[in-house]
């Protein structure tokens, strides 16, 4: 009996669909794990696509597509990076909606995007509980890697408290001291406006804050606003205007002739996503803070990717398309360094990481999530070789100038 078991099972391997069969399970399950797991990564994007925020919304978009086609070229984990668009609409509850559908009817392995920051803390939480991991990439309240961030969060953007200090910081070594704050009534707008006051403050104790305004996200027409504050003679004024308004207080600075009259700061009045809209409606004398120049740093690396860029959409990439980009070469990096598509092993991987870019090395901060940035403080001017705005006087802060410790991230976000 056992010789007639021995036989059978001897022929059953012999046996020539069979054998295959085993050996092909065998090498799938065993020698090749990497194979077996083979599939493409799913990437939902919510953003802004319709409205004026959709400009930078497609900006961050084009540049995500670029370094996806990038990255595609090879493939990660043997796939691809596919991904679907979302509109949000500047809405929270279309924006969360949106989030939603994406992780529970197209099972997407990442969340990404979002311009508003009201948007993106109400989708963290939502990412938090779904433990499926979400990257803003324009968002730009400091709470979201702060006071609220969490394990599945991630942001390769600039935030308030980084923008906030660098403002702050540049502003408390000029003579004024009356200043006056205005912006949008949500979210970013506040955000903004504490950080730059915080860190003004704080460097300069004895400025004074002699009024405020606040208008809601989006309000067509700032010049009232901008009449009452001249009225009000402030030596300064610091304007904390996002994604739907940066058009509308622009355009009503340059027709106020505001700059000329009283020095303004905005954090990204000086990007080039911000100021190629408006054209010759753009002031000159505003001073702004961002991360990304198309001309700024100068290097190898920079021209590379202004000139890829161009070459897909024939124009300069802003601030988003850099975040955009950048969030992709993040994914890619941190799923090849995992060596899986486990969710909790992409977290571990993307902790720390350092990633080459058009910026320079970038580090995904493990304490917080918050990549590093440095900081580029200028002023709007007109070009006197180019037909458009560009900013000017530059001064760098690196990342470790304008970034909170990690300590501090900690008691914020114990409190």
């Amino acid at each position: 009996m056992k010789k007639a078991r021995f036989s059978v099972r001897k022929q059953w391997l012999l046996t020539p669909g069979i054998g295959v069969f085993v050996g092909l399970f065998v090498f799938l399950t065993v020698l090749s794990p990497v194979q077996a797991e083979a599939r493409n990564i799913k990437v939902g994007v919510i953003d802004c696509y319709s409205g004026p925020a959709a400009v930078y919304g497609k900006d961050a978009l084009n540049g995500f597509k670029l370094a996806v086609d990038e990255i595609n070229q090879k493939g990660v984990l043997g796939g691809k990076i596919e991904f679907m668009k979302r509109d949000t609409k500047f809405k929270v509850d279309i924006g969360l909606g949106m989030a939603k559908e994406l992780v529970m009817r197209q099972d997407v392995d990442i969340l990404v995007g979002t311009i508003s920051s009201s948007v993106a803390l109400a989708v963290s939480d939502y990412a938090k509980n779904e433990k499926r991991p979400l990257i803003t990439w324009i968002s730009k309240s400091e709470k979201i890697t702060g006071a609220k961030g969490h394990r599945y969060v991630f942001s390769c953007g600039e935030n308030t408290a980084m923008a906030g200090k660098a403002g702050g910081v540049a502003l408390s070594k000029k003579p004024y001291i009356k200043y006056w704050v205005a912006g949008d009534d949500y979210e970013y707008g506040h955000a903004i406006g504490n950080a730059a006051w915080r860190n003004l403050s704080k460097a300069k104790p004895d400025v004074k804050k002699i009024g405020e305004s606040w208008w809601k996200p989006g309000e067509p027409d700032l010049i009232p606003y901008i009449t009452s504050i001249l009225a009000a003679k402030p030596d300064a004024v610091i304007f904390c205007t996002g994604g739907r308004s940066m058009t509308n207080i622009m355009k009503a600075v340059k027709a106020t002739g505001m700059a000329k009259k009283v020095p303004i700061w905005i954090h990204s009045a000086t990007d080039h996503a911000v100021l190629k809209p408006l054209g010759s409606e753009a002031p000159e004398g505003v001073m702004g803070t961002i991360d990304y120049h198309f001309y700024y740093p100068d290097t190898p690396a920079n021209q590379e990717f202004v000139k890829k860029f161009q070459a897909a959409y024939g124009s300069m990439p802003g601030f988003p398309a850099f975040h955009g980009y950048i969030t992709a070469k993040f994914i890619a990096a941190a799923y090849e360094k995992a060596g899986s598509h486990d969710t909790e092993k992409f977290i571990d991987a993307m902790e720390g990481m350092k990633i080459p870019s058009p910026a320079g090395e970038l580090e995904m901060r493990a304490c917080d999530h918050q990549v590093v940035l440095p900081m580029y403080l200028g002023v709007t001017k007109k070009a006197a070789d180019k037909n458009y705005i560009i900013s000017s006087d530059i001064v760098t802060l690196s990342g470790d100038d304008v970034m909170p410790s990690c300590d501090e991230i900690k008691k914020e976000r114990a409190k």
